[in-house]
């Protein structure tokens, strides 16, 4: 078995015992998308829908959690999702994404959109960010175990330790929740779900 994969500042990754999948830089996997937004893609206030823009960033993680597992991988949750700047029709939409972050069978990827004119030069604009947790399966849908991600760069190594922030407040808010829930219907409150 390999040793832990350590990098300084961050808690021991360790390698799978039952397998020893080794790790994959964080580059492996990163990808970006384009996309240049139409009259289809608009809302009622004629800029482009929120919906668009989210499909595009579950499109360009799902690709990158399925590039870092090597599989299938299922969107678990989407934290964050930020509309920073409205996105119009004529909009070249550049969607970045790459995993911050990997437990067991889980990855967080976190995206970048930024738009341009298609026409002009100016440089892009970010318009939004999004951090959404990934689950690889297998065939049978069942999780299956992800490589490592190891961080390349002082910019990738805060970006796994805000991840780890991330996944111990969405557990704490998940385990608060139960624990309410819980308390509520033993008093015979809120019966239904």
């Amino acid at each position: 078995m390999r040793p832990a994969h350590k990098v300084e500042g961050m808690t021991d990754q360790p390698q799978h015992p039952e397998g020893d999948i080794p790790g994959k830089p964080t580059a492996a996997s990163r990808t970006t998308l384009s996309h240049i937004m139409t009259g289809s893609d608009t809302n009622l206030l004629g800029t482009v829908h929120g919906g668009v823009i989210m499909k595009l960033v579950d499109d360009a993680a799902g690709a990158v959690a399925g590039r870092h597992s090597g599989g299938p991988a299922v969107t678990a949750s989407m934290d964050e999702m930020v509309f920073l700047e409205p996105v119009r029709v004529g909009d070249l939409v550049h969607v970045k994404a790459q995993v911050n972050w990997t437990g067991r069978s889980s990855m967080e990827v976190g995206v970048r959109v930024l738009a341009e004119r298609w026409n002009e030069s100016t440089p892009a604009t970010q318009v939004g960010s999004a951090y959404l947790v990934f689950a690889a399966v297998d065939a049978d849908g069942k999780p299956r175990r992800v490589p490592p991600v190891v961080p390349e760069t002082e910019r990738d190594r805060r970006r796994y330790q805000e991840a780890q922030i991330r996944r111990t407040h969405r557990l704490a808010r998940r385990r608060a929740i139960k624990e309410l829930r819980d308390k509520r219907a033993a008093e015979g409150l809120d019966t239904e779900g």
